[in-house]
């Protein structure tokens, strides 16, 4: 995610802040810094930070879950509005999405298990007035800090197990209905639910004058509505076999052909990727980006094979478009060579996949209306 800087690296997962987590900070050091000083400024931004180890914590719940059943964790990132775990691919079962997003508010009830005798202590010891304590009124102390986590924590576990999709309690109750309607359509209810929770907190954010409600309630309604868009592009693309998706009419390249003959089939064919070949066998993809890099920092006329990508993912004809797909977005690769068995047959991109998207999804619709006529 850009505007993100890794911070740490845990369990083979970088975790990254997002640069507008620099905002809730000093929002935490006004709110604390207006009644209390330089000393409730600081207190503010402590109080930031360990609500965000809180969610950091929650996010590694869903993450080394996630992990155990297979499926790769590319980041956590830190946002204003909370963490999100970016996951390689969606989980292969129901019952795994269930667990890994039932494991991050776990956390937080594990947490907030143990904050609860430790603040009692801490206030008795205090003789502080815990009245005085929730309302901040009492001023930065060991028990405050406390005090505001366990609510944080408490708060973070209510929050997220609403069943209102994207958050926890929505994936899990998509994860429930999955198992007797299908993924695709659980998505579609576990969405519409999430949307009509979000215009009601929106709602409720401008009668009550609250802004963030109102950014939180966007959040959801168009999380919601992403995830209901990703969920029907799946189940569109899985009816899709790769050899139906790539370009049997590609120009191919040979070992003896230069970037200047790239750019020129760049200019009158409007082909992105290219297969060098060798006697029918693939020896490397040279992108637009190949060239235009060598263009930029090379003054030479270069050999392809100079410039071409050797290491490139192979799929088979018969594998799925949307489990191509998954291992693209796992590999980190937007192009993969189609082979049946050492034969090479073509190449597909992810443009090449959003395309079949487009037609087949345009195919469906057009074969809907006419039976509906």
């Amino acid at each position: 995610m850009s505007w993100s800087l890794r911070v740490v690296r845990v369990f083979g997962i970088d975790i990254k802040v997002h640069l507008t987590f620099l905002f809730i900070l000093a929002l935490g050091a006004l709110q604390w810094g207006r009644p209390h000083g330089t000393a409730g400024a600081i207190f503010g931004v402590v109080l930031i930070l360990g609500l965000f180890l809180c969610v950091t914590l929650h996010e590694l719940g869903h993450s080394l879950m996630a992990q155990r059943f297979g499926v790769p964790v590319r980041e956590i990132v830190l946002l204003p509005l909370g963490g999100v775990a970016v996951l390689g691919k969606n989980p292969d079962r129901p019952v795994h999405e269930l667990l890994i997003a039932a494991a991050g508010p776990a956390v937080n009830v594990v947490i907030a298990a143990v904050l609860v005798p430790i603040t009692g202590v801490a206030v008795q010891w205090g003789g502080l007035d815990p009245r005085d304590l929730a309302s901040g009124s009492a001023g930065p102390s060991a028990a405050a800090f406390l005090l505001w986590m366990l609510k944080a924590n408490v708060a973070l576990v209510l929050f997220n197990l609403v069943p209102a999709f994207p958050l926890d309690g929505g994936r899990m109750l998509r994860a429930v209905l999955a198992m007797g309607t299908g993924y695709a359509r659980a998505t579609r209810i576990a969405a519409g639910i999430g949307q009509v929770f979000a215009v009601g907190l929106g709602l409720l954010g401008v009668v009550a004058g609250n802004f963030l409600l109102v950014l939180v309630a966007v959040f959801i309604f168009f999380g919601a509505g992403l995830e209901s868009a990703h969920a029907q592009a799946k189940s569109v693309l899985s009816t899709l076999r790769i050899g139906e998706a790539y370009n049997r009419h590609a120009i191919d390249l040979r070992p003896a052909d230069r970037v200047s003959r790239v750019v020129d089939y760049i200019l009158t064919s409007y082909q992105p990727d290219f297969a060098v070949l060798h006697g029918g066998r693939l020896l490397g993809v040279v992108t637009r980006d190949d060239v235009l890099k060598s263009l930029a920092t090379s003054d030479e006329d270069e050999y392809v094979t100079a410039i071409m990508q050797r290491d490139v993912v192979r799929v088979h004809p018969s594998e799925r478009v949307d489990e191509v797909l998954a291992r693209m977005e796992e590999k980190g690769v937007r192009v993969v060579a189609v082979h049946d068995g050492d034969r090479y047959l073509g190449l597909v991109s992810r443009e090449d996949l959003a395309e079949a998207l487009t037609v087949v999804s345009f195919l469906q619709r057009r074969q809907l209306l006419h039976q509906a006529a």
